[in-house]
């Protein structure tokens, strides 16, 4: 399998430079654009707001551009440069066996990783995201998230990683079909926990306070046949300006999540249809599309992994001479994707379709106008550029851009709540 070592550089040298290449049309088209506001936002977004969106999108382009060149060099490094190896190496000097070898040496990569990335999420946090007045996270409050998120990946990750090392060193051939069914089980126990237990850990919920806006989004709930265990507020102002809305939980269990500086920035009428939208992807079944899609992809990327496991040149053509079951992991969460990396369109494509889908089901629930709306001043007081570069949305974009999404919404044909 010495072609594999070829086609592995080559995809990430390829997908490297089609992230640069897309990062400067996009910066190119934010700049030629930064000193007029497009039409249909003139009238809510003055120009010195608009400037500030094309500053703060040129700021994040270059630090992913940087980010981008450090997560290739990174990868190349660790794989056919060796790097898991040599701390493959390093560990069997201390003759542990499976699976606390294998333990030792993914934590070690993992907390590599983390390392070189560190300084990055500290300029993001301290540097760029407060330059442009949007970070409240104090380096407390940093450090306090750091130390929470380490000790979840060891509580959690843990028992997990090493039960899948059990199952490839006892199950043999078959190995990855159980560790597909006890990935599935973690991942619908995670979607349960995760609102009642973890995410508490980070954030503050409180019950919507507002009962004006509280009973408006449960006749709303009613109106679309939607059961949840209730309306919370986060406190999400202590890390960031930045609004969002979200669902979390499965089930009878689930709930409709608001950051509390959305509900600063939108009227009640914006919030009802901002969360008519969020309810358009579970009645439309985009939700279950997405899991379904995710359990089958885990299927396949597990399939592969178990024919890869047991070729000795896969180990040797990514920078391993010894083959073990920890090292066909970590070259796997390597490699993958190097080559996933060019299906990204198709993805970004599949979003956008549910997305205006999703709009046109909030158009029919609630109201299309007070959508667009609530649109502009998300994009305003999230400094979003309105001037995206056409091939670089289309091909990174989950979400339409917004000056496509908010035409759709105006226009007169838009659907509207009866």
């Amino acid at each position: 399998m010495r072609w594999l070592t070829a086609l592995f550089v080559l995809a990430v040298l390829l997908g490297l430079a089609i992230e640069l290449w897309l990062g400067a049309r996009q910066a190119a088209a934010v700049a030629r654009h930064r000193e007029r506001v497009p039409g249909p936002f003139a009238a809510s977004i003055s120009p010195a707001e608009h400037g500030k969106a094309a500053d703060y999108t040129l700021a994040r382009l270059r630090l992913g551009r940087f980010g981008s060149l450090i997560d290739a060099a990174l990868t190349l490094a660790l794989t056919v440069g060796g790097g898991i190896a040599a701390l493959d190496a390093l560990w069997r000097h201390g003759r542990l066996t499976e699976p606390w070898l294998g333990l030792a040496v993914i934590a070690s990569v993992a907390l590599l990783v983390q390392l070189i990335h560190l300084p990055l999420s500290v300029w993001r946090t301290f540097g760029l995201e407060a330059r442009f007045g949007f970070n409240r996270t104090t380096p407390a409050l940093f450090l306090a998230d750091l130390g929470r998120g380490l000790a979840l990946a060891v509580a959690l990750g843990a028992p997990v990683l090493t039960a899948i090392l059990l199952l490839m060193e006892r199950a043999v051939r078959w190995w990855w079909v159980w560790a597909w069914g006890l990935w599935l089980a973690v991942m619908l126990l995670m979607t349960w926990a995760w609102p009642a237990f973890i995410a508490p850990l980070f954030n503050r919920f409180v019950p919507l306070p507002d009962l004006a806006l509280r009973e408006r989004l449960e006749a709303l709930l009613d109106r679309c046949g939607f059961t949840s265990r209730g309306v919370f507020v986060v406190d999400s102002s202590r890390r960031s300006t930045h609004g969002n809305a979200y669902f979390t939980g499965i089930g009878r269990h689930k709930r409709i999540v608001f950051f509390d500086t959305l509900l600063e920035q939108l009227a009640h009428p914006e919030v009802e249809a901002v969360l008519a939208h969020e309810l358009g992807h579970f009645r439309l079944r985009h939700v279950r599309q997405r899991l379904l899609l995710s359990v089958a992809l885990a299927f396949a990327g597990l399939a592969l992994l178990g024919w890869l496991s047991r070729e000795p040149g896969f180990y040797a053509a990514l920078g391993v001479p010894v083959p073990s079951t920890h090292a066909a992991l970590l070259l796997f969460a390597f490699a993958a994707p190097a080559f996933t990396f060019f299906v990204t369109p198709l993805a970004s494509l599949w979003s956008r379709r549910h997305e205006f889908e999703a709009d046109d089901f909030a158009s029919r629930h609630a109201s299309a106008a007070e959508l667009a709306s609530a649109l502009v001043k998300l994009h305003r007081d999230n400094a979003s550029t309105l001037t995206p570069d056409a091939l670089y949305a289309a091909f990174y974009y989950s979400h339409p851009p917004p000056l496509v999404r908010i035409t759709r919404l105006r226009a007169p044909a838009a659907p509207q709540a009866s």
